[in-house]
């Protein structure tokens, strides 16, 4: 039995802890009610005790508590590769707003509580696009994306993170609000540029030298955020500009800068998501060859429209033009005589269950960004009577693959 103090691995039956001394009780989180080992529910208030059987204590000193087993795998299989080597990074700054003001409010037991909350946010949306946590700071984090996990899209991911953040955060600072009454906000900074990648630890603790005002810049630009904002520097603006909506604020002064800085606030991810979509939105070079490829499309396509149902696999080099041919396809194909749905596999998305499945059912049930769950309900529920009143019964679980209430 592992003990829920120091994690140490007593015995079967064991009743105090070998290592540390603690009586070894299990206590149902919920009512407090003690249980046995192996109990999946308690029999007081019938919680689910599965959930926490595996939980361990984070220690914020330990990386290897707190990182995901997939990603210290990843860092730890290639950190011999990056040692030392120059890296371009996104450093994320997020910070509680008026914390001061926050902690003379409550107790601290409660601000300790309410930051825990906190963290398990944090720490869950920036691994989700796995950035790494380099240090906590009390009532915020730092975090890296690009390195030492090294992603061409480091920019991108910090953005995606930072306003999965801000989102997830205001449900929880609205729960928050209403038990103390208190406001719980976070600023949230960005700003990309090189690093040097020093030693990684078996337990994962990275060193790392930035070069000029990376991180400098990064920490000023989550000093002057709104609370519950994310403002991004120049820097990370020129990596992102294709693919989110952000307001620019003009030039502002930065303390230890000479130079006024270019600030912008994120707004929310853009209509673009691919490189494909950006190179087209700014404008396309003529397309040239590929004649027999887009012939064996085409003649897949005809094969469709008469009946016989078709799949084709495209493979090839990153870069050698496989999302182009599937624009130049579509752009070929007679408008209104098909329809298009597509789901994308991330870098950063192992992570999220069916995430190709679920872009190919926002796209077939138009489902928009910012649209409310009843009216998700509502178009779900039309788009599948009109294409069959026969499976009305499928509704529950396309709403729950959607994360949607079921009904």
């Amino acid at each position: 039995m592992k003990c829920p103090k120091c994690q140490f691995e007593n015995r079967d039956g064991a009743k105090f802890c070998k290592e540390c001394g603690k009586k070894l009780e299990l206590a149902c989180r919920q009512c407090g009610t003690p249980y046995t080992p192996g109990t999946k529910f308690c029999d007081e208030c019938g919680c689910d005790l599965s959930q926490f059987m595996e939980a361990s204590p984070i220690d914020f000193n330990q990386p290897q508590s707190y990182t995901p087993r997939h990603l210290a795998d990843k860092i730890l299989t290639t950190r011999c590769a990056i040692e030392g080597e120059r890296k371009l990074v996104t450093v994320l700054f997020a910070d509680v707003a008026d914390f001061t003001s926050l902690s003379e409010k409550l107790d601290p037991e409660e601000v300790h509580q309410i930051m825990d909350g906190c963290f398990e946010i944090l720490l869950d949306e920036i691994h989700q696009c796995e950035g790494t946590i380099n240090q906590f700071t009390g009532d915020g984090v730092m975090a890296l994306f690009g390195a030492p996990i090294a992603h061409e899209d480091h920019a991108q991911r910090a953005c995606y993170a930072a306003l999965s953040i801000q989102k997830a955060l205001g449900a929880y600072g609205d729960k928050i609000e209403k038990e103390t009454g208190v406001t719980f906000q976070m600023r949230v900074g960005l700003n990309s540029g090189p690093v040097i990648v020093g030693a990684i630890g078996d337990d994962l603790r990275m060193d790392y030298t930035a070069v000029g005002d990376t991180t400098n810049l990064g920490s000023r630009m989550e000093g002057m955020a709104r609370p519950g904002a994310v403002l991004i520097s120049g820097n990370t603006h020129r990596l992102v500009r294709d693919f989110f909506e952000c307001e620019g604020l003009g030039k502002i002064e930065v303390k230890g800068k000479k130079e006024p800085q270019e600030a912008f606030e994120l707004i929310k991810a853009g209509d673009v998501a691919t490189r494909i979509g950006a190179s087209a939105a700014r404008g396309l070079t003529r397309f040239v060859g590929r004649k027999n490829s887009m012939a064996v499309l085409l003649d897949a396509f005809d094969k469709v429209t008469s009946g016989s149902g078709q799949v084709v696999g495209i493979s090839g080099e990153v870069g050698v033009g496989k999302s182009r041919l599937l624009l130049e396809l579509r752009n070929m194909l007679p408008q209104g005589e098909y329809s298009y749905l597509e789901g994308r596999c991330l870098q950063y998305g192992g992570s999220m269950a069916y995430l190709p499945v679920l872009d190919i059912l926002r796209s077939y049930f138009d489902v928009k960004k910012g649209d409310r769950e009843s009216l998700i309900k509502k178009k779900m529920e039309e788009k599948i009577l009109d294409f069959d009143e026969k499976l009305k019964g499928m509704t529950p679980p396309f709403q729950s693959l959607l994360s949607l209430k079921v009904d």
